[in-house]
């Protein structure tokens, strides 16, 4: 491809055109070298903005730099190229559980500072392409993440619509000072694991503004790696999942710490609208949940203190389960929840504690038998932490078992 020369103007307005450095936006031409080149362009001259204007730019793996903005116009469109060669694998520096998932992405950033994604544009991540004839789902290492940013700070997500990720749509990785704001994203019939946003291990983020309809968990918080995932400040969002809503856990090594939840909407969730667990030897404390509506969901609140120790790399995991406490959840109204209830399970040697629970109004389906209501409840450690995971529960409201000093 002939290089493209540089407008006269464009390092001196710190403002790069992808069309003048030879994106073509027709759908069809693979546009991953030129749009890379505007971002690195970009960076060698100190930084600014790469504009993307309408047009539907095919492309593999972009790799994001610092103090960068990638802007996408409205009526642009970044599709995900359904070639697996497109997406070279990087392996961070950063190690965490993640590794066993994949190393590939369509964006992709790592250790970079000042970096910007916004726009009122579209990255489509054509994931049903990562599918067998029979519609199952590649293995992890086969599909690329949408957007995957690690060990980043000060990082801006900002207006843009994310659909059919082939995996994770968002993965943020032990990244500090980040804001995710006004994103809607759109993953729910793609393919398998279209979480929509993970915040994993990371400091000081605040999510404001996102809509999200996801295939699996909406909005999850996950400490993948000994590294806590603390500071965390979520508001005004709009959540539906086949899985849930918002979770804390289950990957859960580094543990969790001054998190906030307020002012969301929760709607068609297969599984709970507030899953809050650890299992896997890290802390959970600090957590304030207020201000949550929701109508059909599985369960509303479920929270578990388990003993998975699932190793984090090989050979290594925590020896005892972390703690679960400090947790104030308030002001919540359900309706068109299922007849399992909601649990809130510690265990015998490991029990929950400091849980308050006020000012929630529940209205469940119903259709529980005597049976039921008599059943044992298994302890099940190990077990993977879902609101199911005990089956139908002899009370409709909150099971409560291995809690100590909560109301």
């Amino acid at each position: 491809m002939e290089e493209k020369s540089l407008p006269a103007d464009a390092s001196r307005n710190a403002w790069y055109n992808v069309r003048d450095l030879g994106a073509v936006g027709d759908g069809k031409t693979l546009d991953t070298a030129a749009l890379q080149r505007a971002i690195d362009i970009c960076a060698r001259n100190g930084g600014g903005t790469v504009f993307c204007p309408p047009g539907d730019y095919l492309t593999g793996t972009l790799v994001l730099r610092s103090h960068v903005t990638l802007e996408l116009s409205a009526g642009c469109t970044l599709w995900g190229s359904t070639n697996l060669d497109h997406y070279p694998s990087y392996v961070p520096e950063f190690r965490s559980f993640t590794d066993e998932y994949t190393e590939r992405s369509l964006i992709y950033a790592e250790k970079t500072e000042g970096t910007a994604l916004i726009g009122r544009g579209t990255i489509n991540g054509n994931g049903a392409a990562f599918k067998d004839d029979d519609g199952n789902s590649w293995p992890f290492k086969q599909r690329p993440y949408m957007m995957r940013f690690v060990e980043c700070t000060h990082l801006l997500v900002s207006g843009i619509t994310l659909k059919d990720s082939p995996m994770w749509t968002q993965h943020y990785l032990a990244c500090t000072d980040v804001l995710i704001e006004n994103v809607t994203v759109r993953t729910r019939t793609a393919n398998h694991n279209g979480d929509g946003i993970d915040i994993d291990s990371c400091t000081r983020v605040v999510v404001t503004g996102c809509n999200i309809d996801s295939q699996d968990d909406a909005l999850c918080l996950k400490s993948t790696s000994p590294r806590k995932c603390r500071d965390i400040v979520i508001t005004n969002c709009i959540l539906t999942s086949r899985c849930n809503a918002f979770k804390l856990g289950t990957e859960s090594v580094g543990g969790f710490e001054n998190i906030t939840l307020t002012n969301c909407t929760v709607y068609n969730t297969g599984l709970s609208g507030i899953m809050l667990g650890t299992v896997d030897g890290g802390d959970l404390q600090r957590v304030v949940i207020s201000n949550v509506v929701m109508d059909q969901v599985g369960s509303v609140i479920c929270l578990r203190r388990g003993q998975r120790m699932r190793p984090y790399m090989e050979g290594k995991v925590l020896e005892h389960p972390g703690v679960l406490k400090g947790v104030t959840i308030s002001n919540i109204k359900a309706t068109g929840v299922s007849m399992i209830g909601c649990p809130i399970a510690g265990l015998p040697e490991y029990p929950i504690e400091d849980v308050s629970l006020r000012d929630i109004e529940i209205e469940f389906g119903g259709g529980g038998s005597l049976e039921h209501a008599w059943r044992e409840i298994p302890e099940i450690p190990q077990d993977y932490p879902e609101f199911v995971m005990f089956g139908i529960l002899p009370a409709y409201g909150f099971y409560v078992r291995h809690v100590h000093n909560s109301n």
